[in-house]
């Protein structure tokens, strides 16, 4: 094979898996990028559904994505087309703060109950333990025998 020939060859692999690696950037963009929205109408997650709806705001999408804008721009392109409810995950901001405070507190809520009635409880549980064991009257010959019999039973 002739040098020229060569290295067409290789400017031609070069070019093909160039191709190859952009088109699954994008790709690998656009599934990352289209698991962040909703549709508004179906309420679920854009990538999941195929609603007439759903479409048209994939359209949309793929028209922003086009445009190489960032995520950043894309979100608040998509919400001032399709309103708040469009976003996946909810801004960080007003009553949707809630969305991320509350669950962490309650769990801290949860644990600091439990560190402090836990111990409570186990003392609680000891004296009536030690109390109903105390108060307790022996077992008469008779009783000792027939319980003796029946725990040889299960040795």
């Amino acid at each position: 094979m002739s040098p020229r020939r060569l290295l067409a060859a290789l400017a031609l692999s070069i070019a093909l898996c160039g191709g190859v690696a952009g088109s699954a950037a994008a790709s690998q963009n656009w599934y990352s990028t289209v698991a962040q929205f909703m549709c508004v109408s179906c309420h679920e997650p854009l990538n999941q559904v195929d609603s007439p709806q759903a479409l048209s705001e994939k359209q949309a999408l793929r028209g922003l994505i086009a445009r190489n804008l960032t995520l950043g721009q894309i979100k608040t392109a998509m919400v001032a087309q399709y309103g708040p409810e469009v976003l996946a995950r909810p801004p960080a901001s007003g009553f949707n703060l809630t969305i991320y405070i509350l669950p962490p507190a309650v769990l801290l809520g949860g644990l600091v109950l439990l560190a402090y009635t836990l111990p409570r409880w186990r003392e609680r549980s000891r004296r009536a333990a030690a109390t109903s064991l105390a108060g307790a009257s022996p077992l008469d010959s008779d009783d000792a025998r027939r319980l003796d019999d029946e725990l040889a039973d299960f040795i």
